[in-house]
């Protein structure tokens, strides 16, 4: 039977955030759940950089002057 268990890492461990009767030994899944604001920021970041820092856009600096 499938169960979900929250679940924190501390000190490099995996510690549960409830009581649950499993045997010892037994064998598991951990499935890390991610800040989605973090990897929505790095995986943007690329065509971000792409419209920001481009060289097309100093002529915009220049017809201000």
């Amino acid at each position: 039977m499938l169960n979900t268990v929250r679940a924190i890492v501390k000190e490099g461990k995996i510690e549960l955030l409830e009581e649950i009767d499993i045997p010892e030994g037994t064998e598991v899944l951990v499935t890390p759940l991610i800040d989605e604001t973090d990897f929505w920021l790095n995986v943007s970041r690329p065509a971000i950089d792409a419209v920001w820092d481009n060289e097309e856009d100093n002529v915009y600096a220049e017809l201000l002057a």
